[in-house]
């Protein structure tokens, strides 16, 4: 009897730990999820020179680490909103009364989300229609489409922001933000 309340008083302590220990999915951001860029280290800067007489010459101004942090911070998200991340292909729609998403929410139909094959859930995306200009930001929420040949399938709501219901299959743009 007191294995058993010592086991279930390791399980519970290790739960706890564990629930304070780990990111959640949803708190990370897409590029610590997927970036394939290295992230940005800082290294010490170099020895200052010392002239023959002995005499020590002020270093050049640097920034400081902070400084550098966030330059190479910026340097980051100007290459991750890079072309990389901009596609192009077609979609479609689909517009099913109920059921789940693989995401494992209820589909909404009238939400603003769509079905990608590999974008990891909760990305957000910028669907462009290059015909008419118009442009939607939708949710990555499902996988999909299951047709050979296409990118991307929108829900009925993002469909008719884009005006493509007519037209079932259209050439996209899609940035992922």
């Amino acid at each position: 009897m007191e294995i058993m309340r010592l086991l279930g008083l390791a399980i519970t302590v290790a739960a706890a730990w564990l629930g304070l220990h780990v990111t959640p999915v949803a708190a990370q951001t897409f590029e610590d999820r997927w970036s394939f860029i290295p992230k940005a280290k800082a290294e010490p800067a170099p020895a200052p020179a010392v002239p023959e007489d002995g005499k020590q010459i002020a270093p050049p101004p640097t920034q400081s680490p902070v400084e550098e942090e966030q330059t190479s911070a910026a340097e980051n998200r100007v290459a991750i909103r890079s072309p990389k991340r901009a596609l192009s292909g077609k979609a479609s729609y689909y517009s099913y009364r109920a059921g789940k998403t693989a995401s494992g929410f209820a589909f909404n139909r009238n939400l603003m989300t769509a079905a990608h094959r590999t974008l990891p859930f909760g990305t957000r995306v910028r669907v462009t229609d290059p015909a008419t200009s118009r442009s939607v930001i939708v949710t990555i929420n499902d996988r999909g489409p299951r047709v050979a040949g296409r990118m991307l399938d929108l829900s009925l709501g993002a469909a008719r922001t884009l005006r493509i219901i007519d037209r079932g299959v259209v050439h996209v743009r899609v940035e992922v933000l």
